[in-house]
């Protein structure tokens, strides 16, 4: 408390333990130490961890954690679980309502070079002698007539030189001869012949223009900046996959009509093939499904290689995440999964790469029917053949004209779909007080913890009829479920100035959800949709009767070979600013193509913009795939970073240090959510791993840890309500709720991980503890 003064003015009973554990901990001591990078982190994201939302508050070298809670200044809650106060309301429609800040310009992005006065004078100035001392005065008023010359802008405008640009141009120039005590002798003569009348301002454009290539070097090299940012035809960057006559096979239908099961089964006969899926997951799941068949298959992910030849040796199949595909492999036959995400804003450039750079001789596609005139047109302009397989839903799907009205009318084989977590617990905690257990699904819960709750909810036997989840469902799972309920039709999102907003879902977004309605118990039953509030159900059928939209434009990226030219052309400019000049620069076709957005690359890439690391390094790094919501593990990729760049390895000991290993099991929903973020660090730490193996030295060690970790949240996500519980009563100041003992025993973890047992862990922290003192 000392250390942050600010913290006095906060109410002890408002701060939790994880709080004063991150308060002490040392990647908080390295964001407070850096001003910038938090308010890098704020400008582009929006952190909510559960369901309070986190605030950063930054001054200068500080940061404080808070969680608000209920106060006078606090936004009641709206009487009815889910709904938006109609103040909200109005401040929503008006944040839609306003205009967006025009894209900005090359102008604008480019950063300039600093270019110097000469301020060493030699024993003579020859320019002086020649043509008398340069007042200050006159060079002025040469500036005054230069800065408006047409003919001085015409001629700069033929070069690339205009508006903002022209004018900074202009004024550092200025500047240039205004502090310069020595010029160059024919520059010096020429401003002195325009001062007394003998000349013409525009007799100083060569010297203007000199100084404005030397202080943007861009223009030098425009038209091979322009060259280099071509993506107007992707599909000549694959070689491999043009010399290949490809036999493209569409399998459309959707969600539960058995599509990708066909194309699995050719994927399975093949002598070689690859499944290229949106998961982990899926990839997971075809893996495992592979080998039980009798097809040896090894896994891809981001974070997990998986040989199954004993010997090392690659098998002739692979299932992998879309974007760990290798283009240069050829195979039999690839399937790429979930077709439709070639228009995903964030991840559609890796359905596009597989799509056209995949080398196999067929190429089966599946997913909605949507991206058929494109692919086949994509086909046809290439030389692949093109066939659609069309199929229907084994299982009907029906919207019901009744909403569900109340929580407590829930039947097994329901699922309740909300859209934040928020949302999530409030739900939970409604059924457990009604006495309905429920299984919970969201996106940031580890995968193993997600199929665990997964089996929970299949399992017939199990308590948790009732699955209480977000869209995380609308893939990559197997659930019975025989009902889907929507809690709310509104989903958070980011919006490309990283505003929070919250809008209605898509129609495909619908039906892939409703969709996974029809699975419960073995025989073929009706899916059934409905909503929990009755003003709900309109939207979801007007919704469920629209036609999806065609998909017209699909999603690219550059690729790190195209940002190291430019950083070659622009040295000055840094990582972020590089990404933001290419896609001003990017020439597309737009009518097929889009740019994908690329917010959470350039926040990561802001955050270690001060490490220094090669440009290939750099960039890996910024394509981690972290959620940059979450402060915790930004902080701890930064530290990485900076180990990384002094080329010290990445230990299992440094590791520990940064998550504080070993953690005790959650007591509260903060607590529960602290965890989710170390779990997310040593993802990041595995994912870093199979790029740089010779720096991060402990795989096994930290996939160990992610083991006991899983264990802990996974026993904490089934005592979700107490969590909730606690949450208030430790804001209160009672006495938590004690959970329950482990169902399992957790394994041990590796010897080294003996030194940081609790009790050696209490004696480092209290000498750290006496040090700060001192």
């Amino acid at each position: 408390m000392n250390r942050y003064p600010l913290l006095h003015c906060i109410n002890r009973q408002t701060l939790t333990n994880t709080m004063y554990r991150q308060i002490s901990n040392p990647l908080l001591k390295l964001i407070s130490s850096n001003s910038s990078l938090v308010r890098c982190v704020l400008e582009r994201s929006r952190a909510h961890a559960c369901s309070r939302r986190f605030c950063i508050q930054t001054v200068p070298h500080r940061v404080i954690f808070n969680v608000p809670v209920r106060s006078k200044h606090t936004r009641p809650e709206p009487k009815v679980l889910g709904r938006t106060t109609k103040k909200r309301k109005t401040m929503l429609e008006m944040k839609r309502n306003s205009k967006p800040k025009p894209a900005p310009t090359l102008e604008s992005l480019v950063v300039p070079v600093p270019v110097e006065p000469h301020v060493s004078k030699n024993s003579t100035d020859i320019g002086a002698e020649l043509a008398g001392v340069l007042k200050r005065e006159e060079v002025v008023s040469v500036f005054r007539l230069l800065s408006v010359d047409k003919s001085c802008m015409e001629v700069a405008a033929e070069k690339g030189i205009t508006g903002d640009l022209y004018r900074k141009a202009m004024l550092d120039f200025k500047r240039f001869c205004v502090e310069s005590i020595e010029l160059p002798v024919e520059m010096h003569i020429i401003l002195k012949d325009i001062a007394n009348g003998a000349g013409h301002v525009s007799d100083m454009l060569p010297f203007f223009m000199e100084h404005a290539i030397a202080m943007y070097p861009h223009l030098r090299c425009l038209e091979d900046l322009k060259k280099i940012s071509d993506l107007s035809s992707p599909v000549h960057w694959y070689p491999a996959a043009r010399a290949v006559k490809r036999r493209i096979i569409y399998h459309s239908g959707p969600t539960n009509s058995g599509k990708t099961y066909q194309a699995l089964q050719k994927f399975f006969r093949a002598e070689s093939g690859v499944y290229c899926g949106p998961l982990r997951l899926l990839a997971n799941e075809i893996f495992h499904r592979s080998n039980r068949e009798g097809t040896p298959c090894d896994l891809v992910t981001g974070e997990e290689r998986i040989c199954v030849d004993p010997d090392g040796n690659p098998a002739c199949h692979v299932s992998c995440t879309v974007e760990m595909t290798s283009l240069d492999t050829p195979y039999e036959v690839a399937v790429i999964d979930e077709i439709q995400m070639l228009r995903d804003e964030n991840r559609g450039w890796a359905w596009t790469r597989a799509l056209l750079g995949i080398n196999a001789e067929e190429v089966h596609v599946c997913g909605e029917g949507t991206a058929e005139e494109f692919i086949r047109e994509i086909a046809e302009s290439v030389g692949d053949t093109f066939e659609m397989n069309t199929y229907e839903r084994l299982t009907p799907l029906e919207v019901m004209d009744e909403p569900l009205g109340d929580l407590k009318y829930v039947q097994p084989g329901d699922a309740v779909v909300c859209f934040t977590k928020a949302d999530i617990y409030k739900v939970s905690q409604k059924l457990e007080t009604i006495g309905i257990e429920s299984a919970v699904i969201y996106g940031s819960l580890p995968s193993g913890t997600k199929v665990s709750q997964a089996n929970n909810f299949n399992n017939p036997n199990h308590p948790a009829k009732v699955l209480v989840a977000t869209d995380a469902i609308g893939m990559g799972l197997n659930l019975s479920i025989q009902r889907i309920v929507f809690y709310s039709l509104n989903k958070p999102s980011v919006d490309g100035e990283g505003n929070f907003t919250k809008s209605s879902i898509k129609p495909h977004e619908a039906l892939q959800i409703a969709g996974r309605a029809g699975r419960f118990g073995k025989t073929k039953k009706t899916g059934l949709v409905t909503t929990l509030f009755g003003e709900d159900l309109p939207k979801l059928k007007k919704l469920m009767a629209t036609s999806i939209q065609k998909i017209e434009k699909v999603g690219l990226q550059p690729a790190v070979n195209q940002i190291e030219l430019f950083a070659y052309h622009l040295p000055q400019s840094t990582l972020s600013n590089l990404i933001d000049i290419f896609m001003t620069l990017c020439s597309l076709d737009h009518s097929r193509y889009f740019m994908c957005r690329m917010d959470s690359f350039k926040t990561l890439a802001d955050v270690i913009e001060g490490v220094p690391l090669d440009l290939t390094v750099r960039y890996t790094f910024c394509c981690s795939p972290i959620s940059t919501t979450k402060p915790f593990v930004i902080a701890a990729m930064l530290m990485m970073a900076r180990r990384f760049s002094k080329g010290s390895p990445l230990t299992e000991k440094f590791l520990t240090s940064v998550i504080e290993w070993p953690l005790k099991s959650p007591k509260t929903l903060a607590d529960l959510v602290h965890l989710e973020d170390v779990f997310d660090v040593l993802d990041l730490y595995l994912w870093l791993g199979y790029r740089f193996p010779d720096m991060f030295v402990h795989m096994e060690e930290t996939r160990a840890m992610q083991g006991v970790l899983e264990l802990k949240i996974q026993e904490a996500v089934q005592e979700i309500v107490r969590l909730l519980l606690n949450e208030t009563r430790r804001a209160q100041g009672n006495p938590l709720i004690p959970g329950k003992k482990l169902r399992e025993k957790v394994p041990e973890m590796s010897i080294k991980e003996t030194l940081l047992k609790d009790g050696v862990l209490r004696k480092l922290m209290k000498t750290n503890n006496k040090k700060h003192r001192r």
